[in-house]
């Protein structure tokens, strides 16, 4: 009889994974990718299996959704989405929200933004959707001011102010933990810090404030938002396994948005 439930439940374990909907979801490294890999844990007894693609950049993602090599994406805010669509002209589409990551300042050369010298290097990120948030960080921090027309992207083209004489160096994102020693200051995306093993609330010097317009999403092509991998996707996601889970992990320095 034992014999007989086992092969039972092995068959139906069997018939549900080949019933199981399988999708592809990209992620950028950090708490994106940790996130959903517990995602994936909990969508699995929902038929769902998720294969987590982990992207080292923020182009490559959307890149491989317009062309189907993916399903869906999870590591970017909406205005760098908005950006991208504009820019490349990709039909993509926000399915729910995630998480709102802070960016921090970091520095190997100093532990006060105000102690900044005089014609100080600031490290912010190239492209222009997070070079203008990195800005935009500095100016709700007091160090720089500008031009309130730029909106959400100003370069530093927009700088109207600036007393002490800051000299930026636009580097791709990425590459931000990794240049620190060459320059005094950056502002790094928190997927980022944490890949290269900074933490946020113990390394970094300043902190964007939580209150800010950069929610992460969950992009898919324009036409699968009512799919119903997508539901499943996001009850998924928006779980409460998930959010203790981001509670416990990261302690305040990634927020739940949903």
């Amino acid at each position: 009889m034992l014999r007989l439930v086992t092969l039972t439940s092995t068959l139906a374990l069997m018939a549900t994974s080949l019933m199981a909907e399988q999708i592809k979801v990209g992620v950028s490294p950090g708490e994106h990718a940790e996130i959903m890999e517990e995602v994936a844990r909990v969508a699995e007894p929902m038929g769902l299996e998720i294969d987590v693609i982990e992207f080292s950049d923020y182009v490559v993602p959307n890149q491989a959704l317009a062309d189907g090599d993916i399903e869906a994406n999870s590591f970017q805010h909406v205005p760098y989405l908005e950006a991208q669509m504009k820019d490349r002209g990709f039909a993509l589409a926000v399915v729910g929200n995630t998480i709102t990551t802070p960016m921090g300042v970091y520095s190997d050369k100093i532990t006060d933004i105000a102690n900044l010298e005089e014609g100080a290097t600031f490290g912010i990120p190239n492209d222009p959707t997070n070079g203008g948030r990195a800005l935009l960080v500095l100016q709700q921090l007091g160090m720089i001011k500008v031009d309130p027309e730029a909106g959400l992207v100003p370069t530093v083209l927009d700088i109207i102010e600036n007393p002490k004489d800051l000299s930026f160096k636009e580097l791709d994102a990425a590459q931000l933990p990794r240049s620190l020693a060459d320059l005094d200051a950056a502002l790094i995306n928190t997927n980022y810090a944490i890949a290269s093993g900074l933490s946020p609330k113990e390394d970094s010097i300043a902190m964007e404030s939580a209150d800010n317009p950069y929610v992460n999403v969950i992009a898919v092509q324009k036409g699968n938002e009512d799919a119903p991998w997508v539901k499943t996707l996001l009850e998924a996601y928006h779980s409460d396994e998930i959010k203790a889970f981001i509670d416990e992990s990261y302690h305040g320095t990634v927020i739940t948005s949903w």
